[in-house]
């Protein structure tokens, strides 16, 4: 496998965004990275791809940026390019949750790392564990008795939390962390006073504890679509019209939950 794949986010206040994007425009483009750059006010978030030796190059060229210098990455592999362009765009927010007092850059809600959270899974802690991704994301894998919510769009958090009970620690999680930076926050501000949000996400629950706890797969915004606990992709394709996954035994005519024919 001889593409790193790189997927990292900060939450802090961000100037000259025109200049910025042009500056990471062209210093991934003579890298030959692909993949999405997201820039706003409140931050960056990344995912690229490429041959090892550059993405190394553009994570130094970015971290000689001092209030990026703490900035990590969560990485696989792959042996094809999961990207078809690269693109830096100038955005509103990083992640669209369209709750403008929200300011993951000024507070943070308490962290839980995989490891904690393992130990209150095999514990069987009377915790609620919440799903904050889209239902389609859901349908590929998550932890076992999560509350899905069944978004189709992570700014219809706010209204959905009302389900959640307010009686038992919360422990959230979503692909990469990223999500949860604000739901946590939004779910605090509501007055739920005992809120963790999974650091890293499935993906650093992958790759610091494993499998354990997890059933599936997690979806990926890429054309890798899935990747396993050793952060491999699957081979799972996605559904064109639910956007949920096409089974191995299905693949590649039908999809068993909309039953749409390819």
């Amino acid at each position: 496998m001889s593409i790193l794949n790189i997927a990292g986010y900060q939450f802090i206040a961000l100037s000259d965004l025109s200049e910025r994007r042009s500056a990471l425009l062209e210093k991934t483009n003579s890298l030959q990275l692909k993949g999405t750059i997201l820039l706003s006010s409140e931050g960056i978030n990344l995912s690229l791809a490429g041959l090892p030796e550059n993405i190394a190059t553009f994570i130094h060229f970015l971290q000689s940026e001092k209030i990026f210098a703490e900035m990590t990455f969560r990485e696989s592999y792959s042996d094809f390019q999961p990207f078809k362009h690269m693109r830096v765009k100038i955005k509103q927010e990083i992640i669209t949750l369209r709750q403008p007092d929200i300011s993951p850059e000024n507070q943070t809600a308490p962290e839980i790392s995989p490891k904690e959270f393992k130990k209150w899974l095999d514990e069987k802690r009377d915790i609620t564990v919440l799903d904050t991704r889209n239902d389609y994301e859901v349908e590929f894998g998550t932890f076992k008795n999560a509350q899905n919510l069944y978004l189709e769009d992570f700014g219809e958090f706010p209204a959905a939390m009302d389900q959640v009970s307010r009686e038992k620690p919360v422990v959230m999680f979503c692909t990469g962390g990223i999500r949860c930076e604000k739901a946590a926050l939004v779910m605090l501000k509501a007055g739920y006073s005992n809120v963790y949000q999974l650091q890293g996400g499935i993906l650093n629950y992958f790759a610091e504890v494993g499998a354990e706890h997890y059933e599936g797969e997690c979806f990926v915004f890429d054309q890798r679509v899935a990747v396993d606990a050793s952060l491999e992709p699957t081979g799972t394709q996605q559904c064109l019209i639910c956007q949920g996954p096409m089974t191995r035994k299905s693949q590649p005519t039908s999809c068993l939950k909309c039953a749409n024919d390819f």
